[in-house]
Order: structure tokens, then sequence, then C-alpha cells
């Protein structure tokens, strides 16, 4: 059985939060909608913050410690059955970059939604976790097995495979089921009576983590990206604007270099409409085009950071639920400020807002003469645009 030791975490210091990750605030979040007590989860949280928790053990379906008071301090979560983790690795081939992205410390959003669209809980709901502990505490946790779930949480932070461990896989395991895995055919339903599947052939995502399917040989290696890029130098010509014509160049050579490197890690690369492209060449190239918010928001966000400003939508209702406890968790220990909500857009004490992104970022706005402006880059954790 695998099984992986991590050292006692050391007192921490005053203001410490717990879970700076989506996924490890879905896990606090687990763990304190089955709690029936409040008073115990505060306790929790303060054995966790000055290091009454011993070093953590993670093992599939377990985590285990000794805690304040010399007990012996167990929660479990149910393991993945064989047929769940068929169907969760058919979601990870599914898609170019999502290994890389596990391995890289991220947890993507849309692998986790996948997951759950095939039945493969990843994530702890309310009551999938379940304490055990020596105490003579009747709490449903213990203050002792909220401060191990409060402490795993950082766990889960530095490594999403400590999920999948606890789920019943750990790095090791899941690289050595890769390379065996047949992915899926495009548009197979999984489980379709006919089990039609393509041969044993990898997708770019594995080939990203270095995993190879049987009988398959290793992508070669990219071409190098960084070679500089010389700027065109044209001749004055009658009735030629040559200072377009040398941004236009530099302009494709930009998309190029991008189209290369999105290739390079087995992905395909964005397709810009005409006025996303004209954007993209005001930021790049200075061009005053009457596009300030715009390119402000193409600076910090490409694509992404422009349809923040541009654009509201209503996430699904699990993704919502989930950016909500995110930044609810953000105020811990503070009172929250006014805050409205509409769709995805949260605006806080009237003059900022964080909008929550397609891509699962938070981006941040103030209001400055009666529009809502790019405040800064996104980021995964809304509490760090809170403080700034």
């Amino acid at each position: 059985m695998n099984a992986v030791g991590f050292p006692a975490f050391p007192r921490q210091r005053a203001g410490a939060r717990f879970a700076t990750t989506w996924w490890g605030h879905a896990w606090i979040k687990a763990l304190e909608d089955t709690s029936l007590d409040q008073g115990l989860l505060r306790k929790g949280r303060a054995y966790a913050k000055t290091g009454q928790v011993g070093p953590i053990t993670v093992s599939p379906g377990r985590l285990a410690a000794v805690t304040e008071g010399e007990y012996d301090t167990v929660v479990r979560v149910e393991r993945l059955t064989a047929a769940e983790w068929d169907r969760f690795l058919d979601q990870v081939t599914a898609k170019a970059g999502h290994i890389a992205a596990l391995l890289d410390g991220d947890m993507p959003h849309d692998l986790v939604e996948a997951a759950e669209d095939a039945a493969v809980p990843l994530l702890p709901a309310v009551g999938d976790l379940e304490p055990e502990c020596s105490c003579p505490d009747w709490g449903h946790p213990c203050p002792h097995a909220a401060a191990l779930c409060y402490q795993a949480s950082w766990l889960l932070d530095g490594d999403p495979f400590v999920l999948l461990l606890l789920r019943g896989r750990g790095r090791d395991d899941l690289v050595r089921a890769l390379q065996s895995h047949t992915a899926p055919a495009a548009g197979a339903v999984p489980g379709a009576a006919d089990g039609s599947t393509t041969g044993a052939v990898t997708t770019a995502g594995a080939a990203d983590a270095g995993v190879t399917g049987a009988g398959v040989p290793p992508l070669p290696e990219p071409p190098p990206l960084d070679v500089p890029f010389t700027p065109l130098r044209l001749e004055p010509a009658p009735g030629v604007d040559v200072a377009a014509l040398e941004v236009l160049a530099a302009s494709a050579a930009s998309r190029a270099r991008d189209v290369l490197a999105a290739a390079a890690l087995g992905r395909e690369p964005a397709v810009l409409t005409e006025y996303q492209d004209r954007v993209r060449l005001a930021a790049e190239h200075d061009l005053d085009l009457g596009l300030d918010a715009a390119v402000r928001a193409w600076r910090y966000g490409g694509a992404d950071g422009l349809d923040a400003l541009e654009s509201s939508w209503t996430p699904p209702r699990q993704e919502l639920a989930r950016a909500g406890a995110v930044l609810e968790a953000a105020w811990e220990g503070e009172e929250p400020p006014p805050t409205e909500v509409s769709r995805n857009r949260w605006t806080i004490g009237g003059d900022r807002q964080l909008r929550y992104g397609r891509d699962g970022r938070w981006y941040p706005f103030t209001l400055r003469e009666g529009q809502w402006w790019p405040a800064g880059p996104p980021e995964g954790d809304p509490a760090a645009l809170l403080s700034s």
C-alpha cells in the first residue's frame, strides 16, 4: 500500500489562512458543511495553526496523525473503484495538458468537472470525510480531526496528487496506469456497449508528462522557441506605409510564435476574432486605436482578460458555489464589506470588483469615472487580490 509521510507543520503566523487553491477551499467546505458544531471547528483551526498536529501520513482512503493530547486521529475518504479510475483516466487523456497541469501542481477546473460528469467524485462533498479519533469528544468532527483536515488543505495546496492518493492512487501509480491506458475514441461515450476505443495511443497531455503508450515512441523534442526576433526594416517607398508594414510583420511573427508554442505543448492555438486581433496589435505595439480599457485588459490577461472586461456569464451551478465559497473563505476572521453578486461578478464596497473568468481565474477591476477598469493580472486565489 502506498503511503506518504509529511512533517508536522510548525506554529503559523497570525492571520495565516487555510487553503489558497480552489480545490483546497473545496476540501475545507466539505469539512465545514459536515460539522454540527462551529465551536469545535474554531478549536480545530486553533489546533492546526498552533502546531498541535504531528506528522501526517497520507495513504489510499486515509489521513492519519497523532494530535494534541497524544490522540490517534484518522480521517477516511472513500477510494475510487477500478471502473471510476478508468473513467477518470479517460478524462485525463481526453485533453492535452491535464497531466502536465497536475505535475505542475494545478488541478484544472475542467478536469474536475469532466470527472464529475463521468460520475467520478474527486473532490469531497458533505459527509465524504469520515473522522475517527481516540479522544473522548463526541463531535463530528472533533477538534483533533478538524485540525487534521485543516492542515491537509495545505498539503492539497502544495500537491494535488495528495487528493488522488487519498482517492486510491498516487503519482507513480497514475503515471503507470496512463502508460497502458487506451484513450477513448473521438465521440465515444465512456462505458459504451461496443467498448470502442482507439488503439494504445497517448494524447499530447500524456506526452507533456513524458508518458507514452504501448508501442508508441516518445514524441521528438519541440524546436527551440527562444530564438530572438529580428525586426523587419523596410526602405521607404512611394505610397507604402512602411511603419504599418513593420508592425504587421512583427505581429505575424508574434502570432507564429504563439502557434508554435501551442503545438509544442500539444494544444490547439488560440483563434482570434478580428476585434481581438486589433486589441492585441494595439497592446503589443502601443497603437492608439481608442481601445484603452481593452488594451489594458489584454496586457493583464490576453484574450481571457478581454473577455472578463467585455462579457458577463453565469458559471455552472457547482462552479458558482465553489467560487462563492472561495471568496467567503478569503474573509476569514474579518468583517466582509457590502458585496453585490451578479452572475460572475462580485462588487465589493462599491468601488472594487472581482470577476470570475471562464478560465477559472479571478480578474480585479476598479471603478474609475463610472467605468470599470482592469486593475491587475488575474489570480487563482481571490484572497491575493483582496489583500492588494
